[in-house]
């Protein structure tokens, strides 16, 4: 079964409405493999703006939302929230969510339930530390934050699962694309094993951490990457070369 290439933004903490704006202006006029599914994650202030500005051809996401949809949960929001700005995609379980701001496995399955019951599609983030990579223990970390996350969802075609070596984000070091495909591969065979053999072939797995329009074409070959989660460089003008892998 072929799965569509999925590439993935993550604009973090970045930009404003007018840096924000001559990207989308960017990503809007140049020439895209049409085959490829983009989804940029905005900061929640502008995910209304940039959905406003995007060619059909992209999507926004939001970075994050809470497990509830209203409440006395100040400074959260909720994907009624991100639904009603006309954005269907959510960014759950970044590292960064995970390791800075303390989100346990359970909150960020809470979180994937909440948003899929609720109409939106989420990218879940899984990956090691390095001291968890050096450990030997990667695959047990990946499995057991895949557990939580599967245990939350029930219709797979809304889920893109995106892979983040810890020590590969923002740090300038990138997976080699052995190392991606060899965890992708053991990734696609735990869903198999414990979700369905279905589930397995069709689940988009897309691999995050210092993605590069340097590094992109050759991760991109790998046959169980399916795209990526891409940090800084979606910020950049390369981030078209980074859709374009596959050309």
């Amino acid at each position: 079964m072929s799965r569509k290439f999925f590439v993935g933004g993550n604009w973090k903490m970045n930009g404003d409405k007018k840096s924000l704006g001559e990207l989308i202006q960017t990503l809007n006029s140049a020439k895209l493999d049409a085959n490829v599914e983009v989804v940029c994650g905005a900061p929640a202030i502008y995910l209304d703006f940039v959905q406003s500005k995007m060619d059909a051809k992209l999507c926004a996401a939001a970075q994050n939302c809470y497990k509830v949809a209203k409440g006395a949960f100040t400074g959260e929001i909720s994907p009624a929230m991100i639904k009603d700005c006309g954005v269907k995609w959510v960014i759950l379980g970044h590292s960064e969510r995970r390791h800075v701001f303390g989100e346990s496995d359970e909150l960020i399955g809470q979180k994937t339930a909440h948003a899929l019951e609720n109409g939106l599609c989420v990218i879940a983030c899984i990956g090691e530390k390095l001291d968890e990579r050096e450990a030997g223990i990667t695959e047990k970390v990946v499995f057991a934050q895949t557990k939580v996350i599967a245990d939350n969802v029930k219709d797979w075609t809304k889920v893109v699962l995106a892979y983040e070596p810890v020590w590969a984000i923002g740090t300038g070091k990138t997976a080699s694309p052995q190392q991606a495909q060899e965890v992708h591969d053991k990734l696609r065979g735990w869903v198999k094993a414990n979700v369905s053999e279905a589930v397995a072939n069709s689940v988009r797995i897309i691999y995050g951490g210092s993605v590069t329009g340097g590094t992109c074409k050759e991760l991109a070959s790998q046959k169980d990457v399916d795209g990526f989660l891409v940090g800084g460089a979606s910020l950049k003008a390369e981030f078209v070369d980074i859709i374009n892998a596959k050309v």
